[in-house]
């Protein structure tokens, strides 16, 4: 029977291989899916055997509380809608539809819903489609629809688990700690001096160099440490034009006030209108 938490079963017909069946246990898995029945594996120890558990990579609490069971009649049991997974056309039995169609109103009923997967050879037989209420076909090239089983398991246990609402992405990196107004034209400021100082800016004539530069700073959106780093590089400008010393304990994202420029050298200057 279903477990109260997880009213969804994942059914395995005739399953030939062991890696097949882990890494189907994988795919729930990551899915949030545990209630998995084998229908008459080609081994009868097929849950615990080397390459079962190696393919499960981490779902071996799936294989411990996986059944095997004689028929499909026995594996459906407490099921209310039994989803066929099929790629074959069918003459006589439900139409097929891609998940993403059929799904999302099946979420919203309260039912006790089963995925049921052929063998990895053969599919599904019609006898077993017929039992099933409706069909599932994954879309795919029309000159190759060959899936692997464990891939069939995890597109239906993605799509399955979007349609009930989904997982939140976690963010890899914190979030942004934005520069204030006062940041970006310390930073500027810093910057004009540290251009005089390799005379690559004429302060008596600096045109509008300075303000596309704070055009540029305003479209980037610069963080707190993206402040430092250009306060770093325009202080190191200003150490190799001679405009003090660099300290030992000095790194690339100090923050070091400008000092006043030194003589210019006009052939480095920027030409701009």
């Amino acid at each position: 029977m279903f477990a109260s938490d997880d009213p969804t079963r994942f059914i395995l017909l005739h399953t030939s291989h062991g890696g097949n069946v882990g890494a189907a246990a994988r795919a729930m898995k990551v899915m949030g899916f545990a209630d998995l029945v084998l229908v008459r594996p080609r081994f009868a120890d097929v849950l615990s055997r080397e390459d079962t558990v190696a393919y499960a990579s981490g779902a071996a609490d799936v294989l411990t509380r996986a059944r095997i069971v004689d028929s499909l009649a026995e594996a459906l049991e407490g099921v209310t809608h039994a989803c066929a997974t099929a790629m074959t056309p069918r003459d006589f039995g439900p139409p097929a539809q891609a998940p993403r169609d059929a799904l999302p109103a099946l979420a919203r009923q309260p039912q006790r819903v089963a995925f049921v997967f052929g063998s990895e050879r053969f599919g599904m037989a019609n006898e077993d489609v017929w039992r099933c209420h409706s069909v599932l076909s994954i879309p795919t090239h029309p000159d190759y629809g060959s899936l692997n089983l464990a891939q069939a398991v995890q597109l239906i246990a993605y799509e399955w688990r979007q349609s009930l609402g989904g997982f939140q992405v976690l963010p890899a990196t914190p979030p942004a700690e934005w520069a204030g107004a006062g940041e970006v034209q310390g930073v500027l400021a810093h910057w004009r001096s540290a251009l005089e100082a390799i005379g690559y800016l004429d302060p008596k004539a600096p045109k509008k160099l300075l303000p596309r530069l704070n055009q540029l700073a305003n479209r980037l959106t610069l963080t707190h440490q993206e402040v430092h780093i250009l306060r770093g590089v325009a202080r190191a400008m200003q150490v190799a034009a001679g405009q003090g010393s660099a300290r030992r304990d000095a790194g690339p994202l100090e923050d070091v006030p400008p000092s006043g420029p030194p003589e210019l050298r006009p052939a480095d200057r920027p030409v701009d209108d």
